[in-house]
């Protein structure tokens, strides 16, 4: 039986920089794209534990679950703030499993990769310039008009894209925890300040593998009933496990249904549940 942690695995997910760029294929085919707008396919970088027996952890659910559009890939000119969420794997036993993913970016450093990504841009650009070629007819009134391949902007700068001299590249990254229940702000609050951790300029009190293992062998699950409270990197981190006569863990806040969705569809959507209507959503 679970020993009643309140995590069981620390995962990394991100850019394997020895399979290089991979196209991903559950994306589709997105070759029209431009090389900055593709998915590539992300990989499990690590996991601590390595296994535990209560959660055997399944490498190709949590790693698309974590990273479900691949690897993203920005410039200096986009932005990159750190996004959150979360999912749930549910075996065959009807078990299921929390997952919590904090995505960011970070510069990529491999000469490999950049120059792998420049090469696609030419390709790309090459591609481009074959199919939008005008007819040998044409390029007289291009030539009076300014209009065609010919113009004072580069092919690089035309597609609003990446130039290996000028820009710095960088690539989505995933840290998540695996947890038997879904405490979603206890997780959100330790990932942004691992995070948090990482990018400041002034290390954290302890080294962050002490703040990782703290979190997955130390830190219990709160008994039914009662709160819990646990030091994260930069702050205290309290969730709260209802007891057994109150209603089940949701630890999602309410707003934002109304605010993706708006007053009118939630209360439609309200009055669908209770008339037993089947209920379809779809997201990208």
């Amino acid at each position: 039986s679970a020993p009643g942690r309140f995590a069981d695995y620390f995962v990394i997910c991100g850019l394997d920089t020895e399979t290089g760029l991979e196209p991903d294929e559950l994306s589709g085919e997105n070759f029209e794209q431009t090389p900055l707008r593709r998915t590539f396919k992300s990989k499990v970088l690590a996991r601590y534990p390595e296994n535990v027996e209560w959660n055997p952890f399944d490498q190709d659910a949590v790693g698309m679950l974590c990273m479900p559009k691949g690897l993203a890939f920005k410039t200096q000119a986009d932005s990159r703030e750190p996004q959150f969420h979360s999912f749930i794997i549910t075996r065959e036993d009807g078990s299921r499993t929390f997952g919590f993913s904090l995505t960011f970016f970070e510069e990529v450093t491999s000469k490999q990769i950049c120059s792998a990504m420049q090469t696609l841009y030419h390709m790309h650009n090459a591609e481009y310039d074959i199919l939008h070629t005008p007819p040998t007819n044409d390029r007289d009134s291009c030539s009076s008009t300014g209009d065609c391949n010919g113009t004072s902007v580069s092919k690089l700068q035309r597609f609003n894209s990446y130039d290996i001299s000028r820009d710095t590249l960088y690539v989505s990254k995933c840290i998540c925890l695996i947890t038997p229940m879904s405490f979603m702000k206890a997780c959100k609050k330790v990932l942004e300040q691992l995070h948090q951790a990482v990018t400041s300029p002034q290390p954290p009190p302890l080294p962050l593998e002490s703040y990782i293992y703290n979190i997955l062998y130390e830190v219990p699950l709160p008994p039914a009933g009662r709160s819990l409270k646990f030091s994260g990197v930069y702050g205290p981190i309290i969730c709260q496990r209802p007891s057994t006569s109150e209603l089940p863990l949701f630890d999602f806040p309410v707003k934002e249904v109304f605010e993706l969705l708006g007053v009118e569809n939630v209360v439609q959507l309200f009055t669908c549940a209770l008339l037993e209507f089947q209920i379809l959503l779809y997201s990208q």
